[in-house]
């Protein structure tokens, strides 16, 4: 190796100490670096001009020469230590690992302009949360490289109802009516943008066929009180630190039914401790609210920031357990483990939103006016709050009536 290759594996090493890999990782990811480096040198290939396809081709000679030191093939996840090690050295190397490809063609262009385009105008003129410009974005990619691919860049133009239709056709296998009303209400979206900018010559939004819903139709999962204490002591018992992660994150559900994105966006200047009071940031509303901060919530938090959060700069709370430290993408996963640990199996979805609707349960029960429920699961209106009403499916049972006059046959 050169003395660049030795400084840069040397910066590499610098780099992920700073970000809390432990020190077996940064050996494994410079080990694999400095070997992707003497790869690249006996071809007189730079580092800062590689792309993903070399990256694929190195991989590929490393397993051979895997199996040529050790007479078999590599386990079947061993490649992703050295592609994690090579990512991270040119990631340092250059300004940005994957690199965006590179638009190729007229198909490929006009693609990447309306999708540019419909972007910036979902942002900024319609000012929507990332989650939905994510979930509109990829059908939007989706549909267009479908259409493109078929009928070439010209059949943007002449779009017509009978391309909408065999489109909706490859989307509904495996979706459910409620999947498959959203790709529909995607899609509208999408052609309407598409019309007003003149990429299509007519507006077929009105031809874009979803299933009917009905207010209210389907009854969510919900946990009761049993079950709750039981996912909240089962993951009480782990001290380790991704244990006193989900046990502070699972009291903050089962108290306030906060969303996943509250939770994942709580920083450490929205506790008040001497107040004793919690901001949340309401995800969907951009609204704030201000909780008073409950015992067993504020002694599970000082627990995991004192013992169980890794240090860094982030003001996150919430952060991954293993670096690099960032703050944490879902939690879906982490509340499903820590249900199927306690054995709490849910006939429905088992994320944190069940934990959500078992408080909205709760307080319905006990009384609690619509109104001030509404506020702590911070809806805008009361109307938000009524799907929760079907949830208390036995306290309704307890005033149904008797049909006049209904025998039972023999």
């Amino acid at each position: 190796m050169t003395n660049t290759d030795d400084k840069l594996i040397a910066r590499l090493a610098e780099v992920l100490t700073h970000q809390k890999y432990s020190a077996v990782v940064v050996g494994n990811y410079c080990f694999y670096g400095r070997g992707f480096l003497d790869y690249l040198a006996r071809r007189d290939i730079d580092v800062a001009t590689v792309t993903p396809p070399q990256v694929e081709q190195y991989l590929r000679h490393a397993i051979r020469c895997f199996r040529k030191r050790h007479g078999r093939l590599p386990g079947p996840y061993w490649h992703s230590i050295p592609r994690a090690g090579i990512h991270a050295l040119l990631r340092l190397t250059q300004s940005q690992w994957p690199p965006e490809q590179e638009v190729l063609g007229p198909e490929a262009t006009l693609r990447h302009k309306i999708c540019c385009e419909y972007e910036t105008w979902l942002r900024d003129e319609r000012g929507l949360a990332t989650a939905s410009i994510d979930a509109l974005m990829w059908e939007a990619r989706h549909f267009l490289a479908w259409q493109l691919d078929r009928g070439g860049a010209a059949s943007i133009r002449e779009l017509g109802v009978r391309d909408i239709d065999l489109y909706m056709d490859t989307r509904t296998p495996g979706l459910r009516r409620k999947s498959l009303k959203d790709v529909a209400e995607r899609v509208r979206s999408l052609l309407r943008y598409m019309f007003r900018m003149e990429f299509v010559a007519s507006d077929l939004t009105g031809h874009v066929i979803a299933p009917l819903l009905y207010a209210y139709e389907g009854v969510p999962s919900v946990l009761d009180r049993e079950q709750i204490d039981a996912v909240l002591e089962t993951a009480k018992r782990d001290r380790s630190p991704m244990g006193l992660r989900d046990y502070a994150m699972l009291q903050l559900l089962a108290t306030y039914g906060l969303r996943s994105g509250e939770i994942r966006g709580l920083q450490f200047e929205d506790i008040d401790w001497r107040a004793e009071r919690l901001r949340v940031r309401h995800s969907k509303t951009g609204a704030r609210s201000y909780l008073p901060l409950m015992a067993p919530v504020g002694e599970a938090l000082l627990d995991y920031l004192r013992c169980g959060r890794p240090q860094t700069d982030r003001r996150e709370i919430f952060i991954r357990s293993r670096a690099p430290y960032r703050p944490l993408r879902n939690i879906y996963s982490e509340i499903s483990r820590r249900l199927w640990a306690a054995g709490v199996k849910p006939s429905g979805k088992c994320g944190p939103h069940i934990f959500r609707h078992a408080r909205a349960v709760e307080l319905l029960r006990a009384s609690v006016p619509q109104k001030v429920i509404g506020d702590l699961l911070g809806h805008r209106s009361t109307e938000s709050t009524i799907p929760y009403l079907k949830l208390a499916t036995e306290d309704l049972r307890a005033i149904a009536l008797d049909v006049p006059g209904l025998e039972v046959l023999p």
